[in-house]
């Protein structure tokens, strides 16, 4: 019952620290015009977020960071290799969406950092993955215990590192479109995923692992405060990199891979939505959505956008509920 405590604390405290961050930058952004610009492609309704701040994502990874910091200060947690990894990529992670955005609010559009430029930086925080791993003992074999499968992947776990943390990020990246979708999403994920560490009791640092997630869920509860409908600030590249980040090392630490791809189910099909209409436009020059992602083709529909989000959500706590059942005791 230790590490319950421990978790309900976490997210206590992230909850109040978040609020407090958001209190004292959301100003900040305002006054420094750190805001989104808005592409007209996008549904009309979109334009009136013109201006909104963004790099939002600061509301949640401050406080996430502060409080595991002071937790192992105080001697609540202990920094083990794989907290170190998790960390690590968080933190990155971060600073990879933070340069992103920073480029965005100079240049007033939506490009950022190049695609082959942000790809060589995930590479190489991949890459650190991996060796931090290998040289603590990390087991480098792709395990479904369900099915009775375990391939051992040698130097090839490094690139199926590298897989799980790009196409995670840019699932949840794709998905950062409507207030509060993101959050609300990425709360429903680490709640299963700090569940599902709880009973991972043979990982090294479990226990950490569960109270980061719930540091985070926390931290994530105090930021939708101000991020849902309409939102007072958006959480830009600099949050959702940290959570896709995050979320995929938590998978691949916790040997729960394959747990992903249900409890981040509606990341899943956003990116799909995505492929298949870029796939369809260029080969048969026919559309299958009247916009991509998915969540901008039910705006094109007509419907509110308070109404997609709150679908979204119900789905994605389904999905998370089903990713438990199947990750602790399936």
């Amino acid at each position: 019952m230790l590490i319950l405590a421990k978790s309900v604390l976490g997210l206590m405290l992230g909850f109040i620290l978040s609020l407090i961050t958001a209190v004292i930058l959301i100003p900040f952004l305002k006054k420094i015009k750190a805001s989104q610009t808005v592409s007209r492609l996008i549904n009309k309704r979109h334009l009136k977020k013109d201006g909104t701040p963004t790099i939002g994502g600061l509301i949640f990874i401050i406080p996430t960071i502060v409080i595991m910091i002071l937790l192992y200060l105080r001697g609540s947690i202990e920094m083990n290799f794989n907290l170190t990894i998790l960390m690590y990529v968080f933190v990155c992670y971060a600073i990879l969406g933070f340069v992103d955005d920073l480029l965005k609010v100079r240049y007033h559009n939506n490009k950022g950092i190049n695609t082959l430029t942000k790809l060589f930086f995930q590479i190489i925080i991949a890459l650190v993955f991996y060796i931090i791993y290998k040289h603590n003992g990390g087991d480098s074999s792709l395990v479904i215990s369900s099915l009775n499968i375990d391939i051992h992947l040698g130097w090839g776990f490094g690139i199926f590192i590298l897989l799980v943390l790009v196409g995670t990020t840019n699932a949840v990246n794709i998905t950062d479109g409507l207030d509060g979708l993101c959050g609300g999403l990425s709360v429903m994920a680490f709640i299963a995923y700090g569940v599902i560490a709880w009973g991972t009791t043979w990982v090294l640092g479990y226990q950490e692992l569960a109270i980061f997630s719930f540091v985070l869920i926390g931290s994530l509860l105090g930021f939708l405060v101000f991020n849902t409908h309409p939102a007072k600030v958006f959480m830009g590249d600099t949050g959702s990199l940290a959570l896709g980040g995050a979320l995929a090392t938590l998978a691949i630490l916790t040997k729960h891979e394959l747990s992903l791809i249900v409890i981040g189910g509606v990341f899943v099909v956003e990116t799909l939505s995505s492929l298949i209409q870029i796939i369809a436009i260029r080969k048969f020059n026919k559309k299958v959505f009247k916009k991509a992602p998915l969540h901008h083709h039910f705006e094109e529909l007509g419907w509110a956008e308070t109404d997609i989000v709150k679908l979204f959500w119900v789905v994605g706590l389904l999905l998370a509920m089903l990713g438990i059942i199947y990750g602790v005791w399936i």
